[in-house]
């Protein structure tokens, strides 16, 4: 394969972030198997934790050995909204989340995810998920073990439960924040998605 033809930098597919990735998608079925099937909550709030952990371990490595790509900024925010959203609506039909949670969340997580699927359709250039939106999802993935934990039969039930309002607060009031921000982002990327679009000869 000449060197022109070799796939670099942005173009790479199998790097460990995205293996990593891969991985934590592959486990989403193990939580939910562990916490209908064997209904072992402790177990379930464990690898759930883990699951969310992960996600800054492959930001990590690819920003420590350069092993980012554009599939990576794809389909690691992708993994982050099914995990995110597959844990809430579990924990919420397993009654282990404050009903008022759940909605909170999964209503930020549909309009989101709506407005994502929204601007790509119309044509807007790839928006980078902002560091604020990461560290209210990387709170909610720590919260939402806990709340598993403070259910799980577990002698240090009461310690899960307070950690995980601690962690929930600030955890929603920066993926609100977040999701405030991404509006001018949004509306600049469709602006300059059209206006690429625009400078490209027809076919």
């Amino acid at each position: 394969m000449s060197a022109s033809t070799k796939r670099t930098g942005d173009d790479r597919i199998w790097t460990i972030p995205n293996l990593v990735t891969l991985a934590r998608l592959l486990c989403i079925p193990l939580f939910v198997w562990l916490l209908f099937g064997r209904k072992d909550r402790g177990t379930a709030s464990l690898l759930l934790g883990a699951l969310g952990g992960t996600d800054w371990i492959d930001g990590y490595i690819a920003r420590k050995f350069d092993q980012g790509s554009t599939l990576g900024k794809v389909i690691d925010p992708a993994v982050d909204r099914i995990l995110l959203g597959t844990a809430i609506i579990c924990m919420f039909i397993d009654s282990s989340v404050p009903k008022w949670v759940f909605w909170v969340v999964f209503i930020r997580e549909v309009v989101v995810s709506v407005g994502t699927l929204s601007l790509a359709a119309a044509g807007a250039r790839r928006i980078d998920v902002q560091w604020v939106g990461k560290a209210g999802t990387f709170g909610l993935m720590v919260a939402f073990p806990c709340f598993l934990g403070s259910r799980s039969g577990w002698s240090t039930e009461d310690g899960w439960r307070v950690a995980a309002w601690v962690w929930l607060i600030p955890s929603l009031l920066l993926s609100y924040y977040a999701a405030a921000t991404y509006i001018p982002i949004g509306r600049r990327a469709l602006a300059e998605g059209r206006a690429n679009r625009a400078q490209v000869p027809p076919g």
